[in-house]
């Protein structure tokens, strides 16, 4: 029988976004970072891409020019 080549499986980077990289804190007001989906409303968050702003709730994308 032939002998199989083990692969070895490469370890991937993810970036770990925390909730401390989607708020900015100054004094006692609380600002967020990122876009909110206009057809969600507020509380849900678009995901920045380098291209695009995508609602990983609904799908709705806007194009960055």
């Amino acid at each position: 029988m032939a002998e199989k080549e083990k692969t070895v499986k490469k370890e991937t980077k993810k970036n770990k976004k925390t909730k401390q990289a989607l708020f900015e804190v100054s004094g006692e007001t609380v600002k967020r970072k990122n876009r909110y989906c206009p057809k969600c409303g507020p509380g849900v968050f678009m995901a920045t891409h380098k291209d695009r702003f995508t609602c990983g709730k609904c799908g709705y994308t806007e194009w960055k020019k």
